[in-house]
């Protein structure tokens, strides 16, 4: 790969959610807890969803279609000092990809119901893939500046600052 050179993804599917626009929405699927949706994956790719059914959470990638011009230092929901993106999880990214971790609670043909969502009603989606919490949780991790601020969290929501 060179430097600049583009890379297309295309969606396989639709998040459908409470939420209409951004400001308002919690800024982490965990601060979403009881929040319910849906995941319509389109038709073509359906043979995908096969055995998924026996995993309590997916993570949901997907495209951060209204986030704003990407910013490579910001001011994050959690902090009042500027931080490098690659240190946040904001949406104005160099590439405007989010993950959230879900419960799936069903499936009903190309139709997962989800919840515990902090996603946009209309969000393209790029990938799901099963929660294994053996493979992505990490025992005594450091989380940086977040340290003085994850108790924000739960009292937190979308403000409209990056959209």
């Amino acid at each position: 790969m060179e430097p600049g050179e583009t890379i297309t993804y295309r969606p396989i599917g639709i998040i459908h959610s409470p939420f209409t626009k951004p400001k308002g929405t919690p800024i982490q699927s965990i601060a979403g807890q009881g929040i319910k949706g849906t995941v319509e994956v389109f038709q073509e790719f359906i043979a995908g969803l096969a055995d998924l059914n026996g995993f309590s959470h997916v993570i949901l990638v997907y495209d951060f279609h209204l986030s704003g011009k990407p910013v490579l230092k910001l001011k994050p929901y959690m902090d009042t000092q500027a931080r490098g993106v690659f240190s946040t999880r904001a949406p104005i990214r160099p590439n405007p990809i989010g993950i959230s971790i879900v419960s799936l609670t069903g499936i009903e043909k190309n139709i997962l119901s989800v919840s515990d969502l902090d996603i946009i009603d209309g969000t393209p989606l790029l990938d799901i893939k099963p929660h294994v919490p053996e493979f992505d949780c990490r025992d005594n991790g450091k989380i940086g500046w977040l340290k003085e601020n994850i108790h924000k969290l739960s009292a937190l929501k979308d403000d409209g600052r990056f959209h």
